[in-house]
C-alpha cells in the first residue's frame, strides 16, 4: 500500500490577508469604474458645489456591451478570489 500525500496550497498561507486584501481592492475599484462611467457634473461654476448625477440612458453610439461585460466579468473574478481569500485568511478553510 502506499501512502497518500498530504495536499498542500499551491499558495503559501502567509499570502492570504495579502491577495485578499489586494483582490477586493482591485474588484471594487473596476466595479466602481464601471459606475462611474455614467456620472457628470451637473455645475462647474466657482463657489456652487458640483453635484454628480448618475446617467442611466445614453446614447447608443457612447455604450459599448464588449465594454460592461468586461469589466463586470473582471471585476466579478477579482471579488470572488477576494473574498475567498478573505474568508481562508480569518481560517474558514473552504
Amino acid at each position: 500500500m502506499q501512502a497518500t500525500a498530504s495536499i498542500s496550497s499551491p499558495v503559501p498561507v502567509v499570502w492570504y490577508p495579502t491577495l485578499a486584501v489586494a483582490m477586493v481592492a482591485v474588484g471594487l475599484m473596476l466595479t466602481a469604474s464601471f459606475f462611474m462611467s455614467g456620472l457628470y457634473a451637473n455645475s462647474v461654476e466657482i463657489g456652487k458645489p458640483i453635484c454628480l448625477r448618475y446617467e442611466a440612458t445614453s446614447s447608443r453610439h457612447s455604450r459599448s456591451f464588449a465594454k460592461e461585460i468586461t469589466t463586470a466579468a473582471v471585476a466579478s473574478v477579482f471579488l470572488g478570489f477576494g473574498s475567498l481569500f478573505v474568508l481562508l485568511a480569518s481560517g474558514v478553510y473552504v
